[in-house]
């Protein structure tokens, strides 16, 4: 897959020493795993599953020079949570509408139609690196929560020739991208010791069942325009996910999950399901022992640096960590924080979120063909911060957030939709106190501009240094309408609490 992909170009010597002192621990404490664990079998924490479903042309009447479209229509399947569209070529781009609703597994009811945003190649890793080249790559639109359902209807219309639609036989239009396919996420359980039995990674269902579904087999279709009713999959369910408030947990039984909770053992308690906050002196304490000074040090100029907030571990959400690639990929510094929503939709409990960032992270690694999650950190609703993609949370862990711009960055996500909702107090807040912790183990300034060099783009060519704020929207990278332009209001008001978190 990406064996080649290095896992420590330019470590900083922040870095280095983090590293030292997590392999100690790995050494010291993996041994005295309780047997329990070490016995557990992978995945025991909340694998969930992903099925993968081909989409097929509609069987539908059209009137002249529509659009073409795709879709299925299916029920009694096991159960899922979250919903995305990917295809074969990852430098396509779904030129369309993408619209879903889906069966609730404890009412039966249908949803509405909810639109599923279909530009999301601005995420991902940087062209030509070895995450952003690597063979199993697809394009996909961003992932929607849909709560945990077992029926589904989705349609994917190209879009129309220019003009009045229907005008003209032949129109040119926007072809789909070839091999078009629904994803569907379980996220598992939050909690228990059992793994939660995932579906296959992939199906490819028969013709003949699908062709059906989409000819229009007396189903219910919501506004009529689409597929009918289609033969369900009865006796394919998966296990229902836990009570919310159940404790994520995740055995300690691999090496990969060993590794994870390792490379946070020089901030934290190996195997912690959270990070916990600090006062301003104890984060001031931390930062100097993790550079190899001490507070008293008369040569050490006094830091910058909000107090550490509590993070929760991808532990503590319950990341699968046998999906990932192994191996940490780190840049030199961070200098720049971008700030984006995941367009995943705001119908999620907080007690929810663990479960979304699973299906996130499942979606992005198995579905999109990434190395793991592309984010850095996640931040719900009610203001939690979570660790997003592994290698330490004090690191400067190279991600795949802001195509272009992901060397010497890091990328924070507020779980949800904010083109036309507000972002809470809380999360943003959350991100103020974050970027004031995080961008001051680099000495950045909250308030400040700084130079990144393009890894290419839409906006600036590759090798272009680009002047950027400190803390930026996704779109001051990218022209994407990412965090959101309700989120991306609140940036300066996160800049200010940030540099004012940092004691400046």
């Amino acid at each position: 897959m990406r064996g080649s992909l290095p896992s420590c170009p330019g470590v900083s010597p922040l870095t280095a020493r983090s590293l030292g002192v997590a392999l100690a621990a790995l050494v010291a404490l993996a041994p005295a795993l309780p047997a329990t664990a070490a016995a557990a079998p992978a995945g025991s924490a909340a694998s969930g599953g992903t099925r993968s479903l081909p989409l097929v042309p509609l069987a539908r009447q059209r009137v002249l020079g529509a659009a073409p479209e795709q879709g299925l229509y299916r029920t009694g399947l096991a159960r899922f949570a979250l919903v995305g569209v990917v295809w074969d070529d990852p430098d396509r781009e779904l030129h369309g509408r993408a619209k879903v609703r889906t069966r609730s597994a404890a009412t039966g009811e249908w949803s509405g139609w909810q639109d599923i945003e279909t530009h999301h190649a601005e995420h991902g890793a940087d062209p030509g690196t070895a995450e952003g080249s690597a063979r199993r790559l697809r394009g996909g639109t961003a992932p929607l929560w849909v709560g945990e359902s077992d029926g589904v209807e989705v349609r994917v219309r190209a879009q129309e020739p220019a003009g009045a639609p229907g005008t003209r036989a032949g129109a040119a239009r926007s072809p789909l991208p070839a091999g078009l396919r629904l994803e569907l996420v379980d996220p598992g359980r939050d909690g228990g010791d059992g793994a939660a039995t995932g579906a296959s990674e992939t199906e490819d269902a028969e013709a003949g069942e699908v062709a059906g579904a989409g000819a229009g087999g007396g189903g219910k279709t919501g506004d009529g325009a689409g597929a009918g009713g289609g033969t369900g999959d009865a006796g394919e369910r998966l296990p229902a996910s836990g009570p919310a408030d159940d404790p994520p947990r995740t055995a300690l039984d691999t090496e990969a999950a060993i590794a994870a909770s390792g490379a946070n053992a020089d901030i934290t308690a190996f195997g912690a399901t959270e990070i916990p906050e600090l006062d301003r002196e104890a984060t001031e304490r931390e930062l100097a022992g993790l550079q190899g000074t001490t507070l008293d040090d008369p040569t050490r100029a006094k830091p910058y640096i909000g107090p550490r907030p509590a993070i929760v571990t991808r532990r503590g959400w319950g990341a699968d960590e046998s999906l990932r690639e192994r191996g940490f990929v780190y840049t030199k510094t961070v200098k720049a924080a971008f700030v984006h929503h995941t367009a995943s939709g705001n119908a999620y409990t907080c007690a929810q979120a663990p479960s979304v960032i699973r299906s996130i992270y499942r979606y992005h690694v198995k579905s999109m063909g990434w190395r793991d999650i592309g984010y850095n950190f996640l931040v719900d609703k009610c203001g939690t911060i979570y660790e997003g993609r592994a290698g330490g949370v004090a690191k400067a862990v190279l991600g795949a957030h802001t195509l272009g711009f992901n060397t010497n960055s890091t990328g924070i996500a507020v779980i949800g939709t904010y083109g036309s909702s507000r972002p809470s107090g809380s999360a943003v807040t959350a991100v103020a106190r974050l970027t004031a912790w995080k961008l001051g183990l680099y000495g950045a300034n909250p308030l400040g501009k700084t130079y990144l060099t393009s890894g290419g783009g839409n906006l600036y060519p590759k090798g272009k240094n680009v002047r950027l704020n400190v803390i930026s929207g996704h779109r001051d990278g990218f022209a994407t309408e990412c965090p959101g332009k309700l989120l991306y209001a609140k940036l300066g008001a996160a800049r200010s609490s940030a540099a004012t978190y940092q004691g400046r």
